[in-house]
């Protein structure tokens, strides 16, 4: 219990870092639209995702313990389902929906982490849900149902860009499950953009697991070998890598055992049970691995952040330089133009020093604001639109993770810099790159730092904490309801020691 306590207390001193560190320059900059510690103040989530009719509701029915989801063998829920956790209602009353709330309110309620899917409008709001359920299951985490990837890729079909969705929640979750079914091992097209696309931009390898569900509607032990090779196949050509990655095998355990008609081999089923059990263990061990999660987003949005703010930074000082390179030749041009007029003046006869001088200063004048109204600006334009064309150089990518972090940020800088074309002060620029990578340098150690120190304690050492926590909070209590500050205490402390 103490050691929940104690991650938790771990978990918000991670999120209010993100808050003070990253979120204002995040923010200010068009980084992001919401504060980044949104995403990691609630509970950890599991992702579920895959063809339609593929048994992810059998699949969250089962380890609920109870009906929860809509089964089919057609496509039969079309909507994005949060499910999580709720003890209003005893167990002991059978695993049960306790509460349904809508769209709208949970796109609007600050508890959940789902404001980022506003924009995505009404149509989604209404395929949208939360329920709660007092399954056991769900008391350290919630799950996220999705409905069944089809053939069509568009957004139209669905009135909401449903790869947009996804990509989201991938990124908010901690683990996210990729099933598949014996009749559809791989074939669906949203499948391929999901895995191909928009799995790869928002999360890492090592939280996505790819299951092939099911199985036990294969008719023979070599017609489910059959199976699980066209969904290597399948998945070697959608990754574009070489290595295949694993493939848990699941089924329901109340359907019938199959047994091989043509070899009479005994049943395959309870050989696969273990790979089962390893799933659900993966999907209960998701809330252990969720501060090692917060530690990575912490390092790969500071990286990012900083990488973003170096091109935005790059941005600006060659649009200062070019400015001053171009103000200063209209600055002679203009100066040309001034000397000209003085000749002029001089050739009309007009040799009054006076005269000379205004009419030379006047021209001057006149030809530096044509110069800066009409050819000034569309000499910046031209520069803003070759630089967006080569948005790739603004920053060097001498590695694969500089690489990859430009590849996370490029459409933001490209919507930014368009959007604002990079009016901001450098000075303050400069000075919130510098924040950045100290707080990706400095909050990355200290996060890391923590983490090893949590593998060691032992449960004498969380109960300690525990001590502690509740001398403070008493602390902090008695000197709220005493109204007296930190120095109004010791200074009375010192007062009863003399």
């Amino acid at each position: 219990m103490y050691r929940e306590k104690f991650i938790s207390s771990l978990r918000e001193e991670i999120a209010e870092a993100v808050a003070v560190h990253l979120t204002p320059v995040a923010l200010r900059y068009d980084y992001c639209d919401v504060p980044l510690e949104t995403n990691i103040r609630w509970q950890p989530m599991v992702l579920i995702i895959g063809n339609y009719s593929s048994g992810k509701s059998s699949f969250i029915n089962e380890f609920l313990g109870a009906k929860i989801q809509d089964t089919g063998q057609a496509p039969t829920d079309d909507s994005f389902t949060v499910i999580t956790h709720d003890d209003s209602v005893p167990e002991t009353e059978g695993v049960q929906v306790t509460e349904e709330r809508d769209g709208k309110a949970l796109l609007n309620d600050p508890e959940y982490p789902f404001s980022t899917l506003r924009k995505q409008g009404e149509r989604f709001a209404s395929h949208f849900r939360l329920k709660k359920v007092n399954s056991p299951f769900l008391r350290h985490l919630a799950i996220i149902d999705t409905p069944g990837m089809l053939d069509s890729i568009t957004e139209r079909d669905r009135g909401y860009d449903y790869q947009e969705v996804i990509g989201d929640l991938a990124q908010k979750a901690g683990l996210v499950l990729v099933l598949f079914d014996a009749h559809k091992a791989g074939t669906v097209r949203e499948a391929y953009k999901s895995i191909r696309e928009t799995l790869s931009a928002h999360t890492s390898e090592d939280r996505i697991i790819f299951v092939l569900n099911r199985i036990d509607e294969c008719a023979s032990f070599n017609d489910l070998l059959r199976v699980y090779g066209t969904l290597c196949w399948n998945l070697s050509q959608i990754t574009g890598r070489k290595d295949i990655p694993m493939i848990r095998l699941a089924y329901s355990p109340n359907a019938s055992p199959v047994l091989s008609r043509n070899t009479g081999a005994p049943e395959y089923l309870p050989l696969l049970e273990n790979q089962r059990e390893d799933l659900k263990k993966a999907i209960t061990e998701t809330p252990r691995r969720r501060l090692d999660h917060l530690a990575a987003y912490v390092e790969t949005h500071s990286e990012r952040l900083g990488h973003y703010l170096e091109a935005l930074l790059a941005w600006r000082m060659a649009f200062r330089k070019f400015r001053i390179q171009k103000t200063f030749t209209g600055f002679l041009c203009s100066l040309l133009g001034g000397s000209l007029a003085t000749l002029g003046t001089m050739m009309a006869g007009l040799d009054d020093p006076v005269i000379l001088a205004g009419a030379g200063g006047v021209a001057t004048i006149l030809l530096m604001l044509i110069w800066m109204t009409l050819f000034q600006k569309r000499l910046e334009g031209a520069f803003h639109q070759k630089k967006l064309d080569g948005l790739d150089t603004l920053t060097p990518l001498g590695d694969q993770t500089r690489k990859d972090s430009w590849e996370a940020i490029r459409e933001r800088v490209q919507r930014h810099l368009e959007r604002d074309e990079g009016r901001y002060s450098l000075f303050e620029l400069r000075h919130d790159l510098f924040s950045v990578r100290r707080a990706h340098r400095e909050a990355a150690h200290d996060i890391r730092e923590a983490l090893s120190e949590l593998a060691k304690m032992t449960d004498e050492d969380f109960a300690e904490w525990e001590a502690h926590r509740l001398t403070d909070e008493a602390y902090e209590a008695e000197k709220k309801r005493l109204g007296l500050s930190d120095l109004e205490i010791l200074k009375n402390s010192y007062r009863h020691m003399f």
